[in-house]
């Protein structure tokens, strides 16, 4: 299972907000929901996230065995 728990820790880490990440950084609502379920994302939505916080993606997820 891939789980996006790095993600929100790296959220909470430069203090960004969900509402700062839709309104300002043009994220979908979708997008964020679909993190926050561990459902599947294309590899271009974490490539943006990646450039947004310029971090590698192991920053934003990680394989659960």
């Amino acid at each position: 299972m891939i789980s996006y728990a790095p993600f929100w820790k790296l959220m909470k880490k430069k203090k960004m907000s969900q509402y700062r990440l839709i309104r300002e950084q043009k994220l979908s609502a979708s997008l964020l929901n679909r993190l926050r379920n561990n459902q599947p994302v294309s590899t271009e939505s974490i490539r943006q996230i990646c450039l947004l916080f310029s971090c590698n993606v192991s920053d934003i997820m990680e394989c659960v065995l």
